[in-house]
């Protein structure tokens, strides 16, 4: 048996292209090492939302002996419909899609992007363009192509297994020729597999407001357009098409793992270091919060044969923050708790944080370790290696101010919000795919009244019976099956609590930034589980009511010198001997 030529799928749409990819990232990658690709690149519409999941997929699918090259990419549609793939070749390449989507998103609503062509024609130069035209004879938009992306550029070639397959190739063939680009097969890939077909119609009924029986033209032909197996595609394509995908997946030499995310560096004076400014205040801090110990010095130093337990703790974190390079985390959490508090914004870091004592000579936390026996590996460890994760509530009224000033500090250029991956549930999923079946909306808000039982298979049936509906109708028994397979699924991106990621240099270098639907808020396209697997920080923020409620009550009384007042124990009173 002749074996296939290797193969990378170039053109990937998950489902982080919301409504209209119908498989998650990770279930691509998985699936194209099964069917032994060399390469898959994750190339969602205007967007690299769901690139980090598919990085934690192709690691795993390495462990089990399946490696696979991952290539992060992004598609934009064209002014005449067709499409561009981007994929870095290198890593200023992937900066400069980071960079390309940022501009795009940024200048339009939430949700959507405002390219025109002329954007792809200057700052691309480390990109790789691959071209899927709408129109096969398109020769205009080959040339520009080739003049813009010179030695860079391809067309891209689909096949569904559609009676004019030949002759569309022919003439693709045709245009590349004339124009002088290379083709290369592609699947222009929907799915990971076949069976995801009915949920992805469902999807583009959902995204146009009709039901899947009203799509007409607007779904897909046939079922292609998911993974195939390696033999199936040396049937439709000529060898030199399948090979050709391993040279452009050669030259994409980017790795996710190569982004290197540094913390900002103006909380550190001029001619200090990092550690040394943190040193300083730490021992600043203990003078205040301990008057009564010995004064640390002007630099907190702490030998290694100290024997007051509470100096040696202070140096323990002190020298692992400086070991693990986390200086300016702290300065920078410590920045922001002190513009608050200047400006009389009550605020509280909570969480494993207490378990700090340079968190709390800083005033970022109230918890005084002499009097606790606090685990401070609870909240850093080398171990664990975990990034630090201090979370800080403001009142609730005024924790704006604090976002302004996070905006102002540094730029919207090099801070926004995390953002937070809406997904569908169970009354979500029932109503949408009950809509996109041609359900009546008094079905469907029967089925979605009560939605605790559709966790537990064995009592589906005899609930759906109950609810006067056949479980043995074809119909039905489709709800069923799509509602489970949409939970889960992401459904737009919102932004985080309060999780800020802020960077040293521009943060679309790193992950595009994108409009959020409150008016002076953006996020960028991970979430907080994104960003813990490239070990990028973020400080939360976060908003308390009864901070607010507390302000309000320290305004009626005199004499109370604020929060940690109101809570300090008077060892008379536990005195009990």
């Amino acid at each position: 048996m002749v074996t296939p030529p290797a193969y990378a799928e170039l053109a990937c749409t998950s489902n982080f292209t919301f409504l209209a990819g119908a498989s998650h990232p990770q279930e691509l990658v998985a699936r194209a090492a099964e069917l032994g690709y060399s390469a898959i690149a994750i190339t969602d519409e205007c967007s690299l939302a769901g690139v980090v999941r598919a990085l934690e997929e192709a690691r795993r699918c390495a462990e089990r002996g399946q490696p696979i090259q991952l290539i992060p990419g992004a598609a934009f549609r064209l002014e005449n419909g067709s499409r561009l793939v981007l994929l870095p070749a290198d890593h200023a390449g992937y900066t400069q899609i980071c960079t390309l989507v940022t501009r795009g998103r940024r200048r339009a609503p939430k949700g959507e992007y405002d390219l025109p062509d002329t954007r792809f024609e200057h700052g691309l130069d480390h990109c790789l363009a691959l071209w899927l035209p709408a129109d096969e004879d398109d020769l205009l938009t080959a040339h520009w192509l080739a003049a813009w992306f010179p030695g860079r550029s391809w067309l891209g070639a689909s096949l569904s297994l559609g009676p004019d397959d030949g002759r569309r190739l022919r003439r693709l063939l045709a245009t590349a020729r004339t124009a002088g680009l290379p083709v290369a097969a592609c699947g222009d890939v929907r799915m990971h597999r076949r069976s995801r077909r009915m949920l992805h119609d469902v999807l583009a009924a959902v995204r146009h407001g009709c039901t899947v029986a009203e799509l007409g033209y607007r779904a897909l032909p046939s079922g292609e357009r998911h993974l195939r197996s390696r033999e199936c595609l040396a049937q439709l394509f000529p060898a030199g098409l399948l090979e050709e995908t391993g040279v452009i997946a050669d030259r994409c030499r980017f790795r996710l793992e190569q982004l290197h995310y540094r913390y900002p560096r103006e909380v550190v004076p001029a001619g200090k270091s990092a550690i040394r400014y943190l040193r300083e205040l730490t021992a600043a801090g203990m003078r205040e919060r301990w008057p009564q110990r010995p004064d640390p010095g002007p630099v907190f130093r702490a030998g290694d044969g100290e024997d007051d337990p509470l100096l040696r703790q202070i140096e323990k974190e002190l020298r692992l923050i400086e070991e693990l390079r986390y200086e300016p985390y702290f300065l920078t959490v410590y920045d922001i708790v002190r513009f608050a508090r200047g400006q009389g914004i009550l605020c509280q870091g909570r969480g494993s944080a207490a378990n700090s004592a340079v968190c709390y000579c800083l005033g970022i936390t109230e918890v005084d370790p002499a009097r606790m026996n606090m685990l401070f590996e609870r909240f850093i460890s080398r171990e664990r290696d975990e990034p630090p994760d201090i979370d800080v509530d403001f009142e609730h009224e005024r924790r704006e101010e604090v976002i302004q000033y996070i905006y102002r500090k540094y730029g919207r250029d090099r801070a926004a919000l995390a953002a937070t991956v809406i997904t569908y549930r169970h009354r979500s999923a029932i109503r949408d795919v009950g809509k996109a079946l041609g359900f009546s909306l008094a079905q469907v808000d029967v089925l979605a009244r009560n939605v605790a039982w559709w966790d537990q298979p064995e009592s589906v049936e005899q609930r759906i019976r109950e609810q006067g509906f056949r479980p043995d109708n074809l119909k039905v028994r489709q709800l069923l099956h799509l509602v489970q397979a949409l939970v889960g699924f992401p459904r737009h991106l919102s932004q985080h609590v309060g999780g800020f990621v802020i960077s040293e240099g521009p943060l679309a270098s790193l992950v595009p930034v994108e409009n959020a639907a409150m008016k002076d808020r953006t996020i960028i396209q991970w979430d907080k589980e994104d960003l813990e697997t490239l070990g990028m920080l973020k400080v939360d923020c976060l908003a308390l009511g009864m901070l607010s409620a507390i302000h309000r009550c320290l305004d009626l009384l005199n004499g109370v010198n604020g929060v940690g007042s109101l809570f300090a124990e008077e060892k008379s009173g536990l005195d009990l001997n």
